[in-house]
């Protein structure tokens, strides 16, 4: 059974959170590309909708939205993109990179949150409102 990190951005917060989809929840990312929408659920983002941005294997080879399917494919990169940064003008160079398509290779996925329900990203993860509980804590 295949099992993910599933990194989550909130675009109204700017923050980023880690989260582990395994076994049942990790099929729902198996063969969807980049692009595509996924149900919050499978992370414990209820009423959310994911939008998968990227991601990259056991390896550190990135995701690449224009190859295709999941295997591995070797790029001549000639310019600053995902996966390539020249040290120099007209620097070229031969890269290994996967495919837009999430296999059981994918070790991590990244996701931005396109739409949230009746809860924020923080209450539905518990991060809101344990801060308050702190700085009574330290008070007495």
């Amino acid at each position: 059974m295949a099992s993910f990190n599933v990194v989550v951005a909130d675009p109204e917060t700017g923050a980023t959170h880690q989260l582990e989809a395994e076994e049942q929840d990790a099929n729902r990312f198996i063969n969807k590309e980049i692009g595509d929408e996924v149900d919050g659920a499978a992370v414990g983002l209820d009423g959310c909708t994911l939008e998968i941005t990227g991601g990259s294997d056991a390896a550190g080879r990135p995701m690449r939205a224009d190859i295709a399917g999941p295997n591995l494919k070797e790029v001549l990169m000639k310019e600053r993109s995902v996966g390539y940064k020249p040290d120099r003008p007209g620097q070229r160079k031969r890269l290994t990179l996967r495919g837009r398509v999430v296999s059981d290779e994918t070790s991590q996925i990244n996701t931005k949150v396109v739409s949230v329900g009746d809860k924020s990203v923080p209450e539905l993860l518990g991060l809101e409102g344990g801060e308050d509980e702190d700085e009574d804590a330290d008070e007495e």
